[in-house]
């Protein structure tokens, strides 16, 4: 099965670049430049260090944007506090790898003294760690500033893993670090006078971010140097190896994590007088759970993307069995799982992360939930709420003719302001009314039946697992997968000359048999992906970082005293040049 996604993805990129191609060309937006997530900063760290030094620090908020994390990197920046956070990471980590416990495994070379500079030796260091933080060879004068300072720091304090230890600092606090930063080349056509290629070193680490959710390795790193990233053998080549690769499985998870709104967990809280069950480690479990579930489909198995909504497989943990009426074996860990086929749940939108993350602390909710639906998984838009709106019936969980939540979701039908958005929502989220608020089966609510029948855009359904039927058969689910994927690969919102190109993946993804490696694989070798137009946009005063890595006008201000010594990023005030 392996083998033939690695063919369809090849015969994919044959047609993307041959001639005739049925691919309709469309030159990507503007050039992107987006701040490392903190699972992104993690993964590079274990790149250069190994696993065995450890992160430990707080990490800004990400911004979510058009529903995705992926959009709203590039809208972020690096505010003076959080430089503080990442400068003190990076002290942190340098100090782990420079020290006499982990130093032979990490450091490619040790010095001849240790209580002496050694040139060559921290030259060597920096270049080749350099390499792998930056995700480029690094200039001679990346190299040699530094390897000058740590010098100095050695023979000042006859110490020179306290030099190497500043220079490996300030490698992780720069901006080719904390930034993902688009480089292209103008490459103009006719009728395409702004069009730029990306460079190959750029567009191998918009692909390993893509594809990996991480750097990319020495393989794509050299095959960007010698430029074969852009001649159409040599980025088939890579895309197949890296889709093919054990870290595909990363890359689908981070995608489905962001779609899935999963960083919400870290808020996440229940009451526990109403649910006695929760806890965090119930919370954490069902998180991994659905990961765990998407990646067992769409890559152990290869699976159809729309399995997603019927399949009734499921991981499960000893924290989760009380949730599903699961007996779980295993006291830690995880097993497989298979849910009784007479029950109304199976698939995705029984999931207890679901039933957790799109309800109240004390109670459920079906407009959160059809909200969710909507807007993830449908690529919909839900107003918002009008603002005079009188929620009190649903503050009370008991009520003389409201005992439901159908019940009390009635009285919008009559409410002219409400009435056009809980018709798209509420329908499909009191079809996941028989789960309460952490995900736990039940048939009734204050002693009431809950009824969970219901209607899909003309498709009906009684239960949850004919809802998930009813997703898995609608052309609107893997047509919103496409878009979501292809604007978490590009980071950004699809431009109006893109439209073709995603009618183009959609038609391929149904005639692959709607395979999501072999989508991500035709994503990658698109012409959009690898391009991009040339835009006069000013750099925006309220993004000091971003300002500087397009501005380049950073220098390295190194104070080295007896007791500290610290790395801080001066930044220009003047304007772009």
């Amino acid at each position: 099965m392996r083998y033939m996604s690695r063919v369809l993805i090849g015969a994919s990129v044959l047609l993307l670049f041959g001639c005739g191609n049925p691919d309709p060309s469309a030159t990507g937006g503007p050039l992107a430049m987006r701040r490392l997530t903190g699972e992104q900063y993690r993964n590079a760290i274990e790149d250069a260090f190994g696993s065995q030094v450890e992160v430990a620090g707080r990490f800004e908020p990400d911004n979510r944007h058009e529903g995705l994390n992926a959009l709203g990197a590039s809208r972020v920046a690096v505010t003076r506090s959080g430089f503080e956070q990442y400068e003190g990471m990076a002290r942190s980590i340098a100090a782990q790898a420079t020290s006499p416990e982990l130093r032979v495994d990490i450091l490619p070379c040790e010095p001849q003294s240790a209580t002496a500079p050694d040139h060559a030796c921290v030259t060597q260091t920096i270049s080749e760690l350099g390499r792998i933080l930056l995700r480029r060879p690094l200039a001679e004068d990346d190299i040699e500033l530094r390897a000058q300072v740590a010098s100095r720091v050695a023979e000042e304090q006859q110490d020179y893993y306290a030099g190497l230890q500043l220079a490996l600092a300030s490698l992780m606090v720069a901006p080719d670090f904390l930034f993902r930063v688009e480089v292209a080349e103008p490459a103009p056509l006719p009728d395409q006078p702004d069009r730029l290629l990306l460079t190959n070193l750029s567009l191998a680490s918009k692909l390993s971010y893509f594809l990996w959710n991480r750097g990319p390795d020495e393989t794509l790193l050299a095959a960007a140097e010698r430029g074969e990233l852009s001649k159409p053998e040599g980025l088939s080549r890579e895309v197949n190896r890296m889709v093919a690769s054990e870290h595909i499985a990363a890359g689908i998870s981070a995608f489905f994590e962001d779609v899935f709104v999963f960083d919400q967990f870290d808020a996440l809280s229940k009451d526990v007088a109403q649910y006695p069950l929760f806890n965090n480690r119930m919370a954490a479990d069902a998180r991994e759970q659905t990961l765990r579930f998407v990646v067992d489909q769409l890559v152990t198995q290869e699976a159809d993307y729309r399995t997603l909504f019927t399949s009734n497989q499921i991981p499960m943990t000893r924290s989760l069995g009380p949730i599903y009426g699961i007996p779980v074996r295993a006291v830690d860990g995880w097993e497989h799982a298979t849910l009784p086929a007479n029950q109304s749940r199976s698939g995705l939108l029984s999931h207890a992360s679901f039933a957790m993350l799109h309800s109240h602390p004390g109670r459920s909710s079906p407009t959160l939930r059809g909200v969710f639906m909507r807007e993830a998984l449908l690529c919909q838009t839900v107003p918002e709420a009008p603002a005079d709106i009188d929620f009190t019936q649903f503050t009370q969980d008991v009520a003389a003719v409201h005992n439901t939540a159908r019940d009390r979701l009635a009285m919008h039908a009559t409410a002219t302001s409400c009435r056009k958005c809980h018709a798209l929502t509420d329908p499909i989220g009191l079809g996941l009314e028989s789960f309460d608020g952490i995900g736990k089966f039940r048939l009734s609510e204050n002693d009431a039946a809950i009824d969970t029948s219901g209607d899909f855009d003309g498709a009906a359904f009684s239960n949850a697992a004919e809802l998930g039927q009813a997703f898995a058969e609608s052309p609107l689910v893997s047509a919103c997968l496409v878009e979501n994927l292809y604007r978490y690969a590009v980071g950004r919102k699809q431009t109006n000359g893109e439209r073709r190109l995603l009618r183009y993946l959609e038609d391929t993804f149904a005639q692959q048999g709607y395979r999501v490696p072999a989508l991500m694989g035709d994503i990658a070798t698109s012409e959009a992906f690898r391009t991009a137009t040339a835009t006069a946009t000013a750099p925006s005063p309220d993004a000091p970082m971003a300002r500087a890595v397009k501005q380049k006008r950073i220098h390295t201000n190194i104070n080295a005293q007896r007791d500290n010594t610290r790395v801080s990023l001066i930044v220009s005030k003047s304007e772009s040049t």
